[in-house]
């Protein structure tokens, strides 16, 4: 594959650029030091990704950066510096070493590209975190719940869940579980995910931050705003009520919010399977047979 070359007033113009968007995209979060946000917080606490590692510009495979072999980048993990004092990533060494990771990613997102979005399940996974719960044992303990605990039970007993997303359905409450249409596990996830799922969706971030520093900065921080918007519906479809945190809620239980719910699910699973395609892009620039 031919490289590509930027000089270094490109490459440092990219940098900065990815800089100051990771920085909007995290203030909020950096400001908070240690409150909890149901919502706002949930991506780095979950996927455990720092905002000073989100922040840090890649260029991707196939990219030398001109006059960089004496900047800290040329010190960076992964990247090796060439004899005309460019520097690139180390595109073999780097795929070797995430051997396991890349095989994996990538027989999961072409899997999950053949199926249709499936958008039936409403977000009731979260009502099934809270199922049958007493009180002071809910996740988001700081938050009322927008129905009493016996309706809230209701709306679950009155659908069929359908939860197809293992790292969903592990945090199903006892009694949830077998209510669930099938039993995903961590063995079956690249036979059983599907683009509709909200899960799935912002897992793509998580397999866009393993995959670093292979993935283009661009690539990274789509997928950052895409499981961002994502956990917004995620808790606006849930049982709790954040109000007073400015997300109306998506009344699930109703027809209405049914509509609204699976018109958001079909949006995203679009924006998903979008990045799912340019992360199997940067895969295929990787050498690792």
């Amino acid at each position: 594959m031919d490289a590509i070359r930027m000089s270094r007033p490109e490459w440092q113009e990219r940098e900065s650029a990815h800089a100051a968007r990771a920085d909007r995209l995290t203030v909020a979060h950096l400001a908070r030091r240690g409150a909890k946000h149901p919502v706002e917080d949930f991506l780095f606490r979950y996927y455990n990704f720092p905002p000073g590692k989100l922040r840090r510009w890649h260029p991707g495979p196939g990219v030398v950066l001109d006059d960089a072999g004496r900047m800290p980048r040329a010190t960076w993990s992964g990247y090796l510096t060439l004899a005309d004092g460019g520097v690139a990533l180390d595109r073999v060494a780097v795929a070797a070493k995430r051997a396991t990771t890349i095989t994996f990613v990538r027989s999961l997102l072409t899997a999950t590209l053949t199926r249709p979005a499936f958008t039936g399940c409403f977000g009731l996974h979260e009502w099934a975190m809270v199922y049958r719960l007493a009180p002071g044992e809910v996740r988001h303990e700081d938050y009322p719940l927008r129905l009493s605990p016996t309706e809230t039970d209701r709306v679950v007993e009155s659908h069929q869940l359908r939860c197809s997303h293992f790292d969903a359905y592990r945090f199903f409450t006892p009694d949830a579980v077998p209510r669930n249409a099938t039993q995903p596990t961590r063995e079956g996830q690249v036979w059983q995910e599907q683009p509709g799922c909200l899960h799935a969706g912002m897992d793509v971030y998580k397999w866009a931050h393993k995959l670093t520093p292979l993935v283009p900065g661009d690539v990274l921080l789509d997928a950052f705003e895409l499981a961002r918007d994502i956990r917004v519906l995620d808790m606006q479809a849930s049982p709790y009520d954040l109000v007073d945190l400015g997300y109306a809620p998506i009344r699930i239980e109703t027809p209405e919010g049914k509509s609204e719910y699976a018109a958001a699910q079909r949006a995203f699973s679009e924006r998903s399977n979008d990045l799912r395609r340019r992360l199997l892009a940067v895969l295929a620039a990787v050498a690792i047979d």
